[in-house]
């Protein structure tokens, strides 16, 4: 309110007995607001509101103080949104509820150190004071700077993750491939590719049953050669039987019986190499049976064993591939960050200008303050070294006060003990007097000789105990108004 009238008293009043005009009211309230807003940047830039009505030309200077700090407040809360987005999925609406949390302790943290850095004359002392707070800040920034970075290269950043993701994949795999618990995989595959093919041939695919499909080959072609020279010799017979060929001569003469012997010589080897095929047919067949029935027997077993450790192989993979892909948190996007930036220059240079605006951004606060340290006094830290100078003053004045009064009060006390103390000796020594009194008069009366006993009454006869005649009713007032004799009654001699 007195900001307010101080502001009216300089603007233009309008004629007449009244007041202000509708335009200078309106903006004196303007003023005034602005006015009230500075005050509060320049409180939350480390100005003292008593100083500042002495000084006002020091308000826009920690106004701009405060306006900063609340620039980099707003960055921090961005940040810490951004950072609990990605490294722990958390809702948008409410990491931006804790980013104002972490937004307020780094403006506090900022004005802390701010207002404990006090103008001094001191180039050295100036310079202890500033690189610790310098440091200090330069940390925060890199904290603050290094979510707002990753957010803006998000979409070059989730496609090298997508590349980083499938190469891990690819390292699991290979690395389950050389796990011992998975070292003969692929040989019991193949193992059961044979088994599978054995059975579903009746076991001729059978490696081992090579000798006996050789030997069954050889026996068909010396069957079928013993056949086919058979089928020749029956034929020239036929022909020397017709006189169509050999001889010329139809009819059964030498010529045909030789060839007629002939062939019924090669009948008997034909029926031999039918025997011989035979039974390395049956040998074949028994073979071929028992080694079905063996793969099929095995066939079940190393299919469970197989199914087992596919299956392992397949949990592990999926488990992996399900923590693969959730993991897109800071630590893996800094990475791919530097390997984007390892392969890109111009990506490289980006990523450190950016860093170093928001590191700057967030020590500007404190970097401005010490620059202000260094060069002269303002009329502001005048003021505030004499109100410092005077408060100590007078605390110093209220100290030797209250100093005082408390000897003061001390000395009373150590008085009235005194006085306490001397009334106590006083007593003390009137009761010893009065105790040596006693017993002097004791021992004089000790010294005396003892005085004749009067005679007992003689009781009346006829007269009971309790008679209360007449002299014994004035012994009991002679006894009665006798003084006792005590020792306070007398006066020490």
């Amino acid at each position: 309110m007195t900001t307010t009238f101080r502001l009216a008293a300089r603007l233009p009043m309008g004629q007449g007995s009244g007041g202000q005009t509708p335009v200078a009211s309106g903006e004196c309230f303007r003023m005034a607001g602005r006015r009230r807003l500075q005050d509060r940047l320049a409180v939350l830039g480390g100005a003292r509101p008593d100083l500042l009505e002495a000084a006002p030309g020091a308000r826009p200077r920690f106004a701009a103080l405060g306006g900063v700090l609340l620039s980099t407040g707003g960055l921090a809360v961005a940040s810490a949104a951004f950072a609990l987005h990605m490294a722990l999925g958390v809702w948008w609406p409410f990491a931006l509820v804790l980013g104002l949390g972490w937004g307020a302790v780094v403006v506090n943290l900022d004005r802390m150190l701010l207002v404990g850095m006090a103008h001094d004359a001191s180039l050295k002392r100036n310079l202890a004071l500033a690189v610790p707070r310098v440091g200090l800040a330069l940390v925060l920034g890199v904290v603050v700077a290094t979510p707002l970075t990753l957010q803006v290269f998000h979409k070059e950043i989730d496609a090298e993750i997508t590349v980083m993701q499938a190469e891990a994949a690819d390292a699991y795999r290979q690395s389950l491939e050389a796990d011992a618990r998975f070292a003969g995989l692929d040989e019991l595959q193949q193992r059961v590719t044979q088994e599978q093919d054995v059975v579903a041939t009746g076991g001729q695919a059978d490696p081992a049953l090579a000798a006996v499909q050789t030997e069954l080959t050889a026996r068909q072609q010396a069957y079928d050669a013993a056949l086919a020279t058979q089928r020749d010799l029956e034929a020239r017979a036929q022909c020397e039987l017709d006189g169509t060929c050999g001889t010329g001569e139809a009819g059964t003469g030498t010529a045909y019986v030789q060839a007629r012997a002939a062939a019924d010589a090669q009948a008997a080897v034909v029926a031999s190499a039918r025997a011989e095929l035979d039974d390395a047919t049956a040998a074949a067949a028994d073979a071929e049976s028992r080694s079905a029935d063996l793969a099929a027997a095995a066939l079940a077993t190393d299919s469970a064993e197989l199914n087992r450790l596919t299956a392992e192989l397949d949990r592990l993979q999926a488990a992996f591939d399900a923590t693969n892909e959730g993991s897109g948190g800071i630590l893996l996007r800094l990475e791919a960050l530097d390997r984007l930036s390892d392969r890109n220059a111009t990506l490289a240079a980006a990523k450190f200008m950016l860093s170093l605006l928001f590191m700057c951004v967030e020590i500007l606060p404190v970097l401005m303050k010490v620059l202000l340290n260094f060069g002269p006094p303002t009329a502001y830290d005048r003021l505030a070294a004499l109100r410092d100078g005077g408060d100590v003053e007078i605390e110093q004045l209220q100290q030797q006060s209250r100093r005082t009064v408390a000897e003061a009060k001390e000395e009373l006390l150590v008085m009235a003990e005194q006085e306490r103390l001397d009334r106590q000796k006083a007593a003390i020594r009137t009761r010893h007097l009065a105790a040596m009194a006693q017993a002097q008069a004791d021992a004089e009366e000790a010294a005396r000789p003892p005085a004749p006993r009067p005679a007992p009454p003689v009781e009346e006869p006829g007269r009971p105990l309790w008679d209360t005649g007449p002299i014994r009713l004035a012994r009991s007032a002679a006894r009665t108004i006798r003084p006792s004799r005590r020792p306070g009654n007398r006066v020490p001699a």
